[in-house]
């Protein structure tokens, strides 16, 4: 992987909320790589760092989610990459709150950032998906823009330590070594 994007919405009265968990994990993969300044680049801002010994650009389009496919085109044509260059981490409603997933290709799932990705360069990208549950009351838009309830913002450093260990493991290992990891439930303990 050499592309890495964290998908979420600029602008401080986002920085929280559950639809930005792509931020969130890219701001720790950022730290963890020992990232350059964020830099206005690509229609986002652009850092270069080194993950586990890989270099990697990191990405957060500055577009609003619906349009992240621009920003992720622009570096794709400036940078000239494959879409098997490329590791998208996103929030998902589909599935439950803390769980980590990774995954090559596939849909959208009604994810409209990665529906204009898709739209933009194909499919074929790899994706770290960050649960975070459906709403069970109001609309899936006032639940994805609303924050972390308390009881999730005190496991949420876990929860992102885990979606940006995945993201290291896809740029070391490949993909598949990822959904190896971050794919299996943890066993529950017995009494």
């Amino acid at each position: 992987m050499k592309l890495i994007v964290g998908l979420g919405n600029p602008g401080p009265q986002y920085r929280n909320n559950r639809h930005n968990a792509g931020f969130l994990t890219l701001d720790l993969v950022h730290e963890r790589a020992s990232g350059s300044e964020w830099r206005e680049k690509f229609v986002g801002l652009a850092a270069r760092g080194v993950l586990v010994g890989h270099e990697v650009t990191m990405l957060k389009p500055q577009t609003f989610m619906n349009l992240s496919g621009r920003a992720v085109q622009r570096a794709v044509q400036q940078m000239g990459l494959k879409p098997q260059e490329i590791l998208v981490v996103h929030d998902d409603l589909d599935l439950a709150y803390g769980d980590v997933r990774a995954k090559l290709g596939g849909g959208h799932g009604g994810h409209n950032g990665l529906r204009d990705i898709t739209a933009a360069i194909g499919p074929d990208y790899a994706r770290v998906r960050v649960g975070i549950g459906r709403p069970t009351v109001g609309t899936v838009e006032s639940f994805v823009l609303a924050g972390f309830t308390k009881e999730e913002q005190v496991t949420l450093p876990d929860v992102l330590a885990r979606a940006a260990d995945a993201v290291a493991l896809a740029v070391v290992q490949g993909v598949d070594a990822a959904m190896n990891k971050a794919n299996v439930r943890p066993k529950a303990r017995k009494a």
